[in-house]
């Protein structure tokens, strides 16, 4: 069974992925798609949005971070992803998911989904460019507004040369409102002869269970509930839904989280009450912490609150 951390743009930025990895039990990482449009990018966007490649393409756990593209140029979408596979990225993902309406205005993301012929392209001219021992994957949703074309994309990607996909189990129109659709997957699955990899509203073991149940896929991509809890893959691995770290252990990985070598003063402390706040809904010492620290505007007046609580 092979569990990913999700890309999220905006919460599973290199920061979050050297915490997330250090103590889950993640196969493989995904950036945050990166935009390309009419140019190669230059070498800092990349190592912005993966330092890892400056490491091997790895985290600091050793976790490999995949580079994930979104756009709807062949001809710059394949030059980027050569580019990105000659500063180190181990594997190029393309984004065929994201629901944001600026995205999806500028023909990007999940409204591709309505173009399988264009999802096919796009999938094919990165296949073609890189080279054959680095694999070229991609992330769709069931369908734009729509299941209309769900087998039809599927295959696109397949036909493409895709090493595996994986499938959001719901429509863009659905959002992220619950529940996921994890049975219409099972079609997909029986359809293709690449991996296709689940993901959408597991949040618990017993909610990688019952996906793995009525999707029929083995492999699982984990999204907020990494953030959230943790200790999921952990969990999941060892098919409990029993905590199996502790609130100190926790406390460590906020304070890794706070000093983490990606750090920048700027937006740490949104960052960390985002974090803090996401976990409130599951651990109750969390919702404790995000009380008294909800006012708190200096990153080291939180630093010296979560030491403090640790001792």
């Amino acid at each position: 069974m092979k569990l990913v951390l999700a890309p999220m743009e905006g919460l599973t930025d290199p920061i979050m992925r050297d915490v997330l990895t250090h103590v889950g039990s993640f196969d493989w990482c995904v950036t945050e798609f990166i935009r390309v449009t009419d140019s190669v990018l230059p070498d800092h966007v990349y190592h912005n949005y993966c330092p890892e490649l400056l490491h091997d393409g790895k985290t600091a756990a050793g976790t490999p971070v995949h580079v994930q593209f979104l756009g709807n140029n062949p001809e710059m979408l394949a030059a980027n992803a050569i580019r990105a596979v000659e500063l180190g990225a181990p594997a190029i993902d393309m984004n065929f998911g994201c629901p944001a309406k600026t995205v999806n205005r500028h023909r990007g993301g999940s409204v591709l989904l309505d173009e399988p012929e264009v999802v096919h392209m796009l999938v094919k001219a990165v296949r073609d460019a890189v080279p054959s021992h680095i694999p070229v994957s991609a992330k769709m949703r069931l369908g734009y507004m729509d299941r209309n074309f769900t087998l039809e994309n599927a295959h696109a990607i397949e036909d493409a040369g895709a090493a595996w996909v994986t499938v959001h189990a719901r429509t863009k129109a659905e959002g992220y409102t619950p529940p996921a659709f994890w049975d219409q997957l099972q079609p997909i699955r029986e359809a293709l002869k690449i991996n296709v990899i689940a993901n959408g509203e597991i949040w618990t073991n017993a909610d990688a269970k019952q996906c793995r149940v009525e999707s029929g896929c083995e492999d699982l991509m984990i999204g907020r509930a990494a953030v959230t809890t943790p200790d999921i893959t952990q969990c999941i691995r060892k098919n409990t839904d029993e905590p199996l770290i502790s609130w100190d252990e926790l406390l460590a990985l906020q304070i890794r989280f706070l000093n983490g070598p990606y750090k920048k003063e700027i937006n740490m402390v949104g960052r960390y009450k985002q974090w803090i706040g996401m976990m409130s809904k599951h651990y109750p010492e969390a919702k404790m912490l995000w009380d008294e620290v909800k006012r708190v505007k200096r990153l080291d007046e939180i630093i010296e609150k979560l030491n403090t609580t640790k001792r």
